[in-house]
């Protein structure tokens, strides 16, 4: 199966402006979708309905104007009932469009940080690892703010449709049927952008997740050493895809290997990290210290 490398732009790759070999791709796609349902005898709305994703969903992939999310297309693929020939045809297709956006030199207006999003949203049970920026899932949207605006070439329109879209995919952690697990080092907790009140929100926001039934939050402290360094995090979607966030950039794989070994590399950092009570009084206590650090710095 072939690795999938999404560029930020996601579901939102704007069709005014693209360059040519990209629409041409995105069209074949498209086509290429739409005669496969034919030929299972269903409508858009019936797919969509199988699928579980919106009928203007089917309607745009189908007609060129929208790239589909790594989870929307095994999505799709699954409701089609596509043999693994077929499917893989869909899944090189989709390669070769995302390849000519990963070359296209126009921006795509959206900043870098939204293939984790995409990814998630389809999951039923999410493991998610960070070591130095808390999970999409659960940032604030002041958090995600900052985030955005890190990236390069990031506009306040694009940042403001990405802090937005970023916040609706986070209803998912209320979902029931759905499991959400979060490890995070301390350093996360400790590495903050903006102002020490908004870190306070952040936290706060932790500790009202925390005690969500579909959620674990755990925490791996200072005072315990790694099982093994942490290079950057990751993100596990029910154990089919793995989401690798780095410094330039994300990439989904849907490598069963690569998958497995990120899958172990999980396990050993939950094991380190502490849940519940214990998880909620590390968190409390760093609360605590921002308090005092506010006041140090307020004039």
């Amino acid at each position: 199966m072939p690795l999938l490398r999404l560029v930020a732009v996601g579901s939102w790759c704007r069709t005014l402006g693209m360059g040519s070999e990209r629409r041409e791709r995105m069209r074949v796609l498209g086509a290429r979708l739409r005669a496969l349902r034919a030929e299972a005898g269903l409508t858009g709305a019936a797919l969509a309905q199988r699928a579980g994703v919106g009928q203007p969903t089917v309607s745009k992939v189908e007609t060129g104007r929208m790239v589909p999310s790594v989870d929307v297309l095994i999505r799709l693929c699954r409701a089609l009932n596509l043999d693994e020939s077929a499917a893989g045809e869909v899944r090189d297709l989709l390669v070769a469009v995302e390849s000519a956006i990963a070359t296209d030199s126009e921006p795509a207006g959206l900043p870098a940080g939204l293939v984790v999003d995409d990814a998630v949203r389809g999951a039923r049970s999410v493991w998610s690892f960070q070591c130095v920026v808390l999970p999409a899932l659960l940032q604030s949207a002041e958090y995600a703010r900052h985030v955005f605006e890190s990236a390069p070439d990031s506009t306040p329109e694009a940042v403001g449709r990405a802090v937005a879209a970023r916040v609706e995919r986070q209803s998912v952690l209320y979902e029931p049927g759905r499991e959400s697990v979060f490890v995070l080092t301390e350093a996360v907790l400790r590495t903050w952008p903006g102002t020490p009140a908004l870190m306070l929100a952040q936290l706060d926001r932790l500790l009202a997740v925390e005690s969500l039934s579909t959620v674990r939050l755990g925490v791996i402290p200072w005072r315990r050493p790694v099982p093994l360094l942490p290079r950057h995090g990751f993100t596990l979607c029910d154990e089919q895809a793995v989401v690798i966030e780095a410094f330039t950039g994300e990439r989904v794989s849907l490598d069963s290997a690569e998958v497995a070994a990120y899958g172990e590399t999980f396990d050993r950092f939950q094991e380190a990290a502490v849940f519940g009570d214990d998880a909620r009084e590390l968190l409390l206590r760093v609360m605590k210290e921002f308090r005092e650090l506010g006041d140090a710095v307020t004039p």
